[in-house]
């Protein structure tokens, strides 16, 4: 287009035509609570991650409870009984204690500088019971936040309708997440899909 244009003036290149670039997916980088208290919901949804590992391939995924691990790897590794059993040997802290501070400062740390840019959204899968320094988690949260596109923390516990976030580990977590949503079945987790559309183009507003 820019030749034809500019040809019509005698060939000099005035104006330059571009093509308009395709819309980039979003990444996501998940960080999935397998502790203890998660014992409910944790298998659930990791199930709900390797089925969408398979159609969405900008995605990675980290499990944490005492400490993080990157999963991503054994998500992808085949059917979903071999996926379980190294999902098992690959997070020998299933179903533990909960240092969540602990682990988002592992991931500030370790992985953030290669995984997070302002096209990534980060997406907690937690139900907020943390053991450990809640400071910590705020200071760590605070650090992915600044780098990412948005933090969506999803919570499986707001299922019940008379659930508040008022743990210490939600306290510390709130000022630096876009989204706080349920994550407690398959309808709350398709409502996060639009969200998180809506977000993309700039229509969810900061909310607690």
């Amino acid at each position: 287009r820019t030749l034809r244009g500019n040809l019509r003036r005698g060939g000099e290149l005035v104006d330059l035509e571009f093509r308009s670039r395709r819309p980039q997916k979003l990444k996501l980088v998940v960080l999935c609570d397998v502790s203890r208290s998660m014992d409910l919901y944790s298998r659930f949804l990791l199930q709900f991650l390797y089925a969408f590992a398979a159609a969405y391939r900008r995605l990675e995924v980290f499990g944490f409870s005492t400490s993080l691990r990157r999963l991503t790897p054994t998500l992808r590794s085949g059917e979903w009984g071999q996926v379980l059993a190294g999902l098992s040997r690959d997070m020998p802290e299933w179903s533990g204690g909960t240092r969540i501070g602990a682990s988002f400062g592992r991931f500030a740390d370790r992985w953030a500088d290669a995984m997070v840019d302002r096209r990534t959204a980060v997406i907690v899968l937690s139900d907020g019971w943390d053991t450990g320094d809640t400071d910590l988690l705020s200071r760590s949260l605070s650090r992915i936040r600044r780098r990412a596109f948005a933090v969506l923390w999803l919570n499986p516990l707001m299922g019940n309708p008379g659930y508040r976030p008022q743990t210490q580990g939600m306290l510390a977590a709130l000022p630096h997440v876009d989204l706080l949503a349920p994550a407690h079945n398959a309808a709350a987790l398709r409502d996060v899909a639009r969200n998180l559309g809506q977000l993309d183009r700039g229509a969810v507003r900061r909310r607690s």
